[in-house]
């Protein structure tokens, strides 16, 4: 049956910035599909270990700060001995810093592109070098942005990065899909997440976000978990390189 290409069953997950908004929501659904996740945060656990193996799901809390590239082998080194393999890696750990571009400084600048942009090119490189040791491929889906398609305000060094995932997924796709390796990215739309809070708290701008959207609502979190299993699944075996968007139709207005 064609449901059984989303079934996750066997398969293990390494989801980052895992314990809140859209990348708890991600490995929740992963795990729902029946993937063992290995889920990275950056100060506190939170409770997507109890929501998971409440349920029966597997999973294992590693902790680490993606704004260097440190950690990387670490976070697949820690996944393979607790669960033997590596098959699915979501980037989903990013942050933002708001200023105006004539104020913005060299820090905001760096913390913002390093952790958003070169630390997902590295662990992708750690986990595709992994897929291919194993040999029989594996999933990578980045999370991009509104912002991969627009320039937005007062986040230049977000804008640049979230520009820079997708074309960085395109470029990983046309060199791994020959080992079976699907890279993919999902552009979550204006979310209600902790990203997004200082909008939601402008009246004004809240507004006009919501004006355009032609769902009339802030996504959430279960939006993006189905995409997500979608491209981790063997469903998408042909999929490689896009950025899909999951936006509520603001790209189509």
């Amino acid at each position: 049956m064609i449901l059984d290409s989303f079934n996750l069953s066997g398969k293990v997950a390494i989801v980052t910035g895992s314990n809140t908004g859209l990348g708890q929501g991600i490995c929740l659904g992963l795990a729902e599909a029946g993937a063992k996740v290995a889920g990275v945060y950056r100060n506190t656990p939170g409770d997507t270990e109890k929501m998971i193996t409440a349920d029966g799901g597997e999973y294992l809390g590693i902790k680490a700060d993606l704004v260097s590239i440190e950690p990387v082998q670490r976070i697949i080194d820690e996944t393979i001995k607790k669960f033997g393999r590596v098959d699915i890696l979501v980037n989903n750990a990013g942050i933002i810093r708001r200023e105006d571009s004539i104020n913005f400084t060299e820090k905001d600048w760096d913390d913002v592109l390093n952790t958003n942009l070169k630390t997902v090119f590295f662990l992708s490189q750690a986990a595709a070098k992994q897929f291919m040791k194993q040999g029989d491929g594996g999933k990578i889906i980045n999370i991009a942005s509104m912002l991969s398609f627009q320039g937005g305000i007062r986040v230049p060094s977000y804008t640049s990065s979230k520009s820079g995932i997708m074309g960085l997924t395109r470029l990983l796709a046309c060199e791994w899909a020959k080992d079976n390796i699907n890279v993919n990215a999902i552009a979550p739309g204006y979310m209600d997440t902790n990203n997004t809070e200082a909008l939601r708290n402008d009246p004004k701008r809240s507004a006009e976000i919501l004006g355009r959207i032609p769902a009339d609502r802030w996504g959430i979190p279960e939006d993006v978990a189905g995409p997500a299993v979608f491209l981790a699944s063997s469903a998408a075996d042909y999929v490689n390189g896009y950025t899909l968007a999951v936006d509520g139709g603001w790209l189509a207005r």
